[in-house]
Parts: structure tokens; C-alpha cells; sequence
């Protein structure tokens, strides 16, 4: 291979790689900028700004220019890896034939794509967007994303807001008029100056552009399916990811830390919301898949079983690189470890039990496959 090769972290649902000193991808591209080189991967690891909500030919147009601008400035090979529906957004870019709304020549972006990688990536859809299609509707969506960023900003939410959270989910129906926009409101307070701003000006994109939702259903996944077809020639990865059914283990792994448990009961809601898998939507495991999977977990998970976003059969697509007990924010490095230099912030106690060495190794694995890609196919 002539020239260096690049690595471009693609952000999910509610990515904010546009929040500055956010670190959506921050551990992950430190240990790939520090493991690549080594096994051949030499040149810059860079995470793509998207726009949070947007349709997926939108976020793939997105990732396209910024594949463009990259090999203008430095020709080479590209290996995209995608958390989420990030791992959608890579996947429909190199799509042979894909018409995308951008100037940017997509054959010429996609031709340059080495390998692709999608992590927790929900290709056959998840249970989880027809709840804030409906049930707990946009204005949820915004409260979700803004506890997302609070958490991973600042190591944990205020414990109030957690509880109302948690209580929300339990609910399972739209709360009385004002409360989410209370909670909103509460949130964002804890924000200061430009920083508000910001949030504020990527929380209204949510509330604008909300068009992946729908898409992210399973029904709307059956769909996508049907029209991105795998480029020929070109090699797919997958991680796969599926937390422990909530239960004494989890909440005894949770600790005493009242905001761990808050945390923790906020976590069942969401994997009880993901769970709602319809049978027969899910797609059946070729043989490698299936090993790669029984090794993981001792078995093949059920049709329930997900990481507390995305169903985990939804994330089999392409060579099983790595498959984890962990949660869907567990992976990029957002687990309790707050001591370690840069400190991991956890996301939700969700008891999974990841850690900075299950971290390494996961990504050791995807490094691999980035510098080796056809092997996986050997």
C-alpha cells in the first residue's frame, strides 16, 4: 500500500465531535494513534464532525466531504470504523451507486475506503427508536442527549435529575406537561457561559433535524437493508456488545454509591425499552458469527439481549472482531476508571463490568484488523 493510512472515527446517535473538547471518540483515538503505527497503520486518526439527529444520507454525505478534504491533504488509504449509527453512515458512503447530497465525488471517497468497522452498530434497527418516535418523543430526545454529554463531561449528573430520569423510563408513558422541559432546563444550567451555547446549539439540531430516528427502527433498518449493498471486494468488521440482564448481579456490581444506583435504575429502563425485540427481525448468523459469539457468551444471546441501546444480534454484520459484555457506551471508553490518566467517566452503572484492559483488548483487535484487513476473511 502506497502512502499513509488513515483512520476515520465516525460518531453515532448524538455524536458531538462539534463540542470541542468533548471526548465522544477521546480514548479510543488516543489508543489507536498509539497502537497503529506498529501494526502498519501510519497516518492520522481523526474523528468526523456530524450533525447529531440527521438522516443517514445526510451523515453519509458528511462523512464523504470529510473523507475528500483528507485526501486532498494527504493521499492515502482510508479505514472507517463507526460507533453506532455511525457504523450506518460508513456503511452507506461506500454503498456501490450510493447517490448522496454532497459535491464531493462519493466514488472517489469510496474507492479510497480500505476496511470498514461498526461497533454497536444497529443494522437490523433497535426497539429503542420507536420509543422516542412515540413514547417518549423528541423533546426526550433532546434530555437524552444532554445527559448523555453531562455525564461524559463531567464525570456524573446531578442525582436528582438521574432519579427523574430513571422514574421517566419506569413510567413507560409521557410524563405531565413541563417536566421534561423542567429537567431540560436543569441540565443545562449546570453549564456555564460558551460552553451553554454550545450545548444549546447542538441540542437545537436535535430538535430541528430528528430524521435518523425514524430510520433507526427496525422496520426502517428493513429498508435501509434492502437498498446499501456491501461493496464487493471490500472488508467488513463488526463489535458486538451486550450488557448483563439487569438483575441482583448488576445492581449488587452497581455498588452502594446512591448515585451508582440511580445511575443503575435509569440503565433498566433503557435495556428494558431495547428489549422489545418483535421474533423474526433479527438475522441468522453464519457459522463464524455464531462461534465468535458462543466463545463471548457461552451461548447465542436471545432476541432480548442488548447493551442498553442497540439488541446485540443487530450488531452482527461482516467478521466478528471482538464481542464484549458491555454496555452501548462502555466501548469507547466511557466506564468507571476515574483514576486512570486521561480518568474514564462512566455513562450509566450498568454493572457490565468493562474495564481499561477489556478496553485495550477490544481495540488491539480492531487495530489488527485495520492493518490486516483481508485476513479476517482467511
Amino acid at each position: 500500500m502506497r502512502g499513509p493510512h488513515h483512520v476515520l472515527l465516525v460518531p453515532g446517535f448524538f455524536g458531538f465531535a462539534n463540542l470541542g473538547d468533548f471526548t465522544y471518540f477521546g480514548h479510543v483515538r488516543d489508543l489507536l494513534a498509539e497502537t497503529g503505527p506498529a501494526l502498519g497503520v501510519e497516518g492520522e486518526v481523526l474523528v468526523v464532525r456530524t450533525e447529531p439527529t440527521a438522516s443517514l444520507p445526510r451523515r453519509a454525505a458528511l462523512l464523504c466531504e470529510a473523507i475528500s478534504a483528507l485526501l486532498d491533504r494527504s493521499p492515502g488509504a482510508v479505514s472507517l470504523v463507526g460507533h453506532s449509527s455511525g457504523g450506518l453512515d460508513a456503511r452507506l458512503m461506500v454503498s456501490p451507486g450510493v447517490a448522496l447530497p454532497t459535491d464531493a465525488d462519493v466514488e472517489r471517497c469510496a474507492a479510497a475506503v480500505r476496511a470498514v468497522v461498526t461497533v454497536a452498530t444497529p443494522h437490523h434497527g433497535t426497539p429503542l427508536a420507536q420509543g422516542f418516535g412515540g413514547l417518549l418523543g423528541q423533546q426526550a430526545l433532546r434530555i437524552l442527549s444532554l445527559a448523555t454529554i453531562h455525564a461524559l463531561r463531567t464525570g456524573r449528573l446531578p442525582l436528582a435529575a438521574v432519579l427523574k430520569l430513571a422514574r421517566l423510563l419506569r413510567l413507560g408513558r409521557a410524563p405531565p406537561s413541563g417536566v421534561l422541559e423542567q429537567l431540560y432546563q436543569q441540565l443545562l444550567a449546570d453549564f456555564s457561559g460558551d460552553r451553554r451555547r454550545a450545548v444549546a446549539g447542538f441540542l437545537a439540531d436535535v430538535r430541528t433535524d430528528s430524521g435518523l430516528v425514524s430510520q433507526l427502527t427496525p422496520a426502517g433498518m428493513e429498508v435501509f437493508n434492502a437498498s446499501a449493498e456491501d461493496r464487493p471486494g471490500l472488508p467488513y468488521g463488526c463489535v458486538v456488545t451486550q450488557s448483563r440482564p439487569p438483575g441482583l448481579r448488576t445492581l449488587w456490581a452497581a455498588g452502594l454509591d446512591p448515585y451508582a444506583q440511580a445511575t443503575h435504575a435509569f440503565f433498566v429502563g433503557l435495556y428494558r425499552l431495547s428489549a422489545g425485540s418483535p421474533k423474526g427481525w433479527l438475522p441468522r448468523l453464519d457459522r463464524p458469527a455464531a462461534a465468535a459469539l458462543r466463545r463471548a457468551y457461552g451461548r447465542i444471546p436471545s432476541a432480548a439481549a442488548n447493551d442498553g441501546i442497540v439488541p446485540t444480534l443487530s450488531q452482527v454484520r461482516g467478521a466478528v472482531l471482538h464481542a464484549a459484555w458491555a454496555d452501548h457506551h462502555d466501548v469507547l471508553g466511557h466506564f468507571n476508571a476515574p483514576t486512570h490518566v486521561p480518568p474514564h467517566f462512566d455513562w450509566v452503572a450498568s454493572g457490565s463490568g468493562f474495564d481499561r484492559r477489556r478496553f485495550e483488548a477490544l481495540w488491539e483487535d480492531v487495530a489488527a484488523f485495520l492493518a490486516h484487513p483481508d485476513a479476517a476473511r482467511g
